[in-house]
């Protein structure tokens, strides 16, 4: 090789890696694309021969390319911002092969068609993308051309992809800067905005003045939320209009002030009330307005107002609204916060506005509470519990034993003897006596909704959730929780009862948040839980969980000695009740009762005397005898209904075969029908196996 020619190769190369260096350089020096770029173009020009340099970047989103950057000093219609597609884009076919694309004549080039005629339209002859790529991923492409053909070298080739490998870095580095400043800035309004809504909160839960609430809400909403006047317009019944309860504008000349009235029909104010929903009305729309409150607004300056509805379950209180002296004064993201702020003052309002009659009523309910708790104390206590006999003594003895302890009870016994009675005595005697008695009849509520009355649900869990719901172990924190009925839990939701006594905790419907509580659980059923498990109608684990300490409550017949005190005691009872008489009950009557086989047991008892006292016109207790299923002893059956004609006969038949249900020898082969068909019938007539 020519010495000449090996000094102007060694030349050349040395320049370009004095370019290499000054490109760095550049970098560092410069933040901006744009200035950058400028002064890239000036040092480049030694090394390279180009007319034009562009920044073309891909947009992942819309999948196209976009040029950002274009300078030269030629005239040119191309303007940064016109996008490409991919495929239509030789931009696009470096992004994507990674590789240059070289066209060292445009008038020569058949692929893309339409960018080289809009090339050939700019008098652009040749150029030379290289692909703008860091370590980490693609950016984009940086171009070159002229507005002659030429011939670029692999050379000049490689020293542009040089470079685009250094300017891809700071492309990258002022992109990311770009976008942490503008999700900084989200951040602070994010920040701004929730810190606002906390402000609101605090105020709502802190006070009850309106005046002095609506004060700090609108010192705070200032702060991120620029205008120049708040007020707060309530709907006044007895005149059908707007009042103006409150106002904040410290700009104002004074033509406008509280407790001015708002019609409804003519006010931004009224129109935002009657439509439920946020508005905003620049200053034209103002100008239709003829109302009063509007003038006064145009008078003081007033531009841009908007008006948020404040709703609650109720209905729509009033307006909150907000003005600014400046047209076109808030964004979309503005409206969004004050829509969120009004919920929480309609929140305000509404308990301000219940503060006076909750204090009205303050009395009432505090004679009402007085005169409930007299109620319990007298209808539903341990002394209602009457009888003397060793059944009855045997079971209350068991009562003040597990009382004071936390164990879960389980109460069985026939329908109608009491056993909430007896629930409630163990709470009494606890140390729990003096919170909460809650209980709950499992049999009675549809399968379906048994789940959020235990256990409560949140907004939305299900279909007509419109509200969180407290379920009755929440409700029972601290106290006593009675099961009646235990046994009719569906057994899906068993599991979730089980972990609740086990556990002591449990997630409300809808909810992911576990709660806690600290309950004493007292369960009963009329059916033979045990069973039940043996059937698989019933978890085994749960029915051992519950029957901790197991007390039956003995049917009438087994403790007929206190059948004369229980017919006085109800006697009496209603007696005071319907303003009657009742001095003497008959011998013969009370024995009638003692014989009488009381499959409703107590409940039987007390309606029969209640319907007793109804009939007897005098001081002597007339119970209608002829009314009773007599027992098989003595006194004469008259049945009443077929109801009752059937469960003579299936008690008569059950008790022949000793209570055996199923198989050759039971009482269903006897009755002719299924053993399961017997269970259903026995529910239903209420035929529990004598304990």
């Amino acid at each position: 090789m020519h010495p000449a020619v090996q000094q102007a190769r060694d030349e050349s190369a040395a320049s370009r890696q004095q370019a290499l260096l000054e490109v760095a350089e550049s970098i560092a020096h410069h933040r901006g694309l744009a200035e950058l770029f400028h002064d890239l173009a000036g040092r480049l020009h030694r090394v390279a021969r180009f007319d034009y340099l562009n920044l073309t970047l891909h947009d992942p989103e819309r999948q196209v390319m976009r040029l950002h950057i274009l300078e030269t000093k030629q005239p040119t219609h191309i303007r940064p911002g016109s996008e490409s597609l991919m495929q239509e884009a030789p931009a696009g076919r470096v992004f994507e092969t990674q590789q240059p694309f070289v066209v060292d004549d445009i008038g020569t080039e058949i692929s893309f068609p339409s960018v080289m005629e809009m090339l050939r339209g700019e008098k652009i002859r040749s150029f030379c993308l290289v692909p703008l790529t860091t370590a980490q991923h693609r950016l984009g492409a940086l171009g070159f051309g002229k507005v002659e053909p030429y011939h670029y070298t692999p050379s000049e080739v490689d020293f542009m992809q040089q470079v685009a490998r250094q300017v891809a870095l700071a492309v990258d580095n002022t992109l990311n800067f770009e976008r942490a400043e503008v999700y900084q800035q989200q951040l602070s309004r994010d920040r701004d905005r929730l810190r606002l809504l906390l402000e609101v909160n605090n105020a709502v839960v802190s006070t009850l003045d309106l005046r002095q609430l609506f004060h700090g809400i609108a010192s705070s909403l200032r702060r991120v939320m620029h205008h120049d006047y708040t007020s707060l317009a309530l709907f006044d019944e007895a005149t059908g209009k707007l009042r103006l309860l409150a106002l904040d504008f410290p700009k104002g000349q004074g033509l406008v002030h509280e407790e001015i009235f708002v019609a409804l029909n003519d006010s931004p104010a009224g129109l935002t009330f009657a439509g439920r929903s946020l508005r905003r009305f620049a200053r034209a729309e103002l100008e239709a307005f003829g109302s009063d409150i509007v003038r006064r607004l145009l008078a003081e300056g007033v531009r841009t107002v908007c008006c948020a509805p404040l709703v609650t379950q109720k209905g729509v209180l009033g307006t909150l609204n907000v003005a600014s002296l400046r047209d076109s004064a808030w964004q979309q993201e503005d409206m969004d916060l004050l829509g969120q702020v009004a919920p929480q003052v309609a929140i305000a309002v509404e308990n301000a506005l219940a503060f006076e009659e909750i204090a009205r009523l303050r009395n009432r309910l505090a004679q009402e509470k007085l005169y409930l708790e007299d109620e319990i104390r007298t209808e539903i206590n341990f002394e209602e519990i009457i009888g003397e006999s060793p059944a009855l003594r045997a079971l209350l003895r068991q009562v003040e034993t597990v009382a004071p302890t936390d164990s879960t009870v389980l109460i069985g016994g026939e329908t109608g003897t009491g056993k909430e009675l007896i629930a409630r005595a163990i709470h009494n005697l606890s140390t729990r006596r003096d919170r909460t008695f809650v209980k709950i009849n499992c049999a009675a509520i549809p399968a379906g909704l048994l789940e959020s009355e235990l256990f409560g649900h949140e907004r939305g869990a299900f279909t007509g959730a419109i509200a969180q719901k407290l379920g009755r172990f929440e409700l029972a924190d601290q106290g006593t929780i009675f099961l009646d009925e235990v046994g009719d839990i569906p057994l899906e939701l068993q599991p979730k009862l089980l972990r609740v006594l086990q556990e002591q905790e449990f997630e409300r419907l809808g909810s992911t948040s576990t709660r806690r509580v600290n309950v004493r659980v007292v369960a009963a059923s009329n059916r033979d839980l045990a069973r039940l498990v043996e059937s698989r109608g019933f978890r085994e684990d749960l029915y051992y969980r519950l029957n901790v300490f197991p007390v039956v409550v003995p049917p009438l017949r087994e403790r007929r000695e206190d059948i004369p005190m229980l017919v006085r005691y109800f006697a009496q009872k209603y007696a005071r009740r319907m303003n009657r008489d009742i001095e003497t009950i008959p011998a013969e009557t009370l024995a009638a009762l003692q014989r009488y086989r009381w499959q409703g047991n107590v409940r039987e008892l007390e309606n029969l005397i209640e319907r007793a006292v109804i009939l007897s016109p005098g001081r002597v207790l007339r119970v209608p005898l002829t009314e009773l299923k007599a027992a098989r002893e003595t006194l004469p059956l008259i049945l009443t209904t077929l109801a009752d004609a059937e469960r003579e006969h299936i008690l008569r038949v059950l008790d022949e075969h000793k209570w055996r249900l199923g198989g050759p020898q039971g009482a269903a082969a006897k009755l002719g029908m299924k053993r399961t068909t017997l269970q259903s019938r026995m529910r239903k007539l209420g035929i529990a196996r004598p304990q």
